[in-house]
């Protein structure tokens, strides 16, 4: 069993996330089954991923000698610089340009390399993290799927952390839009408010009713120009549901391009065949803040943007002329 009493450098956050860092070898599929098994708890009750631990709190988890050895082996450090571009980075959060194929954090399959370790090992050479010696681990405060290129945010602090956890968690001071390339004609603009499901055992999500289990889920889209039968469209988050977009843009007719699980199979393989695109075109291009709280009130109105791959832009120009339409 381990027992932990939370600091205050780690109260304010999720169980999840703590418990995911202090076993941060084990294997997701076991941490979400010792959630589900009852056998994490708080003060004495049993707790779901989703609670908040405070400062003074008590937090058991009953696994296993053995598991507690493997897990709590300290992970490989080295310290090198960071590949991918760094849109912004001060002394609270850096903005990193995520590039499709790559992890934000690790799965059962792949934990070294994904975006998350990859900070983690910039910080250290910097100097500003110690992997053997820390009560704050820098941590991501949302995630893109793999095939999902674009702005990811990092709180470098607790304090910074929280607050862009709580943001994105509320949507009201921060804006996340997104481009993609789309199957068909589509509107103008448009809303998509329905309700999604993900599938455990699957990993793909539904439109499912409220009262089935379905979990409010609302996209906005407007389309930057249509040709050759396919759409270029700029699409907003309101929440921030697992596959959001591709399943909403999906359940709609205009399944994103090249995207494998939601996809329209004959187009992927039209474009795979003729252009040698075989990747889903679904890009996190701009990110700004309106009023946040402190720590992070000083990044009120300021808007972060990523440019497009060399790839990405070589497909835009080829179906719309231009890849600097949408910056226009």
């Amino acid at each position: 069993m381990i027992e932990k009493i939370i600091d205050k450098a780690n109260s304010n956050q999720k169980a999840e996330k703590y418990v995911r860092r202090l076993l941060e070898n084990a294997p997701l599929s076991l941490i979400y089954k010792t959630f589900r098994k009852k056998d994490i708890k708080v003060n004495g009750h049993w707790i779901k991923k989703d609670h908040v631990l405070m400062e003074g709190d008590t937090l058991r988890i009953y696994i296993t000698e053995a598991q507690l050895a493997e897990f709590q082996k300290p992970r490989e450090a080295v310290k090198a610089p960071l590949e991918y571009p760094i849109v912004y980075e001060d002394e609270n959060i850096l903005v990193v340009d995520k590039p499709s194929g790559l992890l934000v954090i690790g799965d059962d399959k792949e934990t070294r390399n994904t975006l998350a370790r990859k900070v983690l090992d910039y910080l250290y050479y910097k100097g500003e993290f110690d992997p053997e010696n820390h009560s704050f681990v820098p941590s991501p405060a949302h995630r893109l799927d793999r095939n999902t290129a674009g702005l990811v945010v990092f709180g470098k602090t607790n304090e910074a952390l929280s607050e862009l956890t709580r943001l994105f968690k509320e949507r009201d001071d921060i804006e996340k839009k997104y481009l993609a390339i789309v199957v068909g004609t589509t509107d103008k603009e448009g809303t998509i408010n329905k309700p999604l499901k993900k599938d455990s055992n699957t990993g793909l999500v539904t439109v499912c009713s409220l009262e089935k289990g379905g979990k409010t889920a609302i996209t906005k889209y407007k389309t930057f120009k249509t040709v050759m039968g396919f759409s270029l469209v700029e699409v907003e988050l309101l929440t921030g549901r697992t596959h959001q977009i591709r399943a909403h843009l999906a359940s709609i007719g205009h399944p994103i391009m090249g995207d494998g699980k939601y996809g329209d199979f004959a187009s992927n393989r039209y474009v795979k065949q003729k252009y040698g695109w075989s990747n889903q075109f679904l890009h996190a291009y701009k990110m700004s803040f309106k009023h946040p709280l402190p720590p992070l009130d000083y990044l009120a109105g300021k808007e972060f943007e990523s440019k497009l791959s060399d790839e990405e832009a070589h497909i835009v120009e080829i179906f719309f002329e231009s890849p600097k339409i949408f910056y226009e």
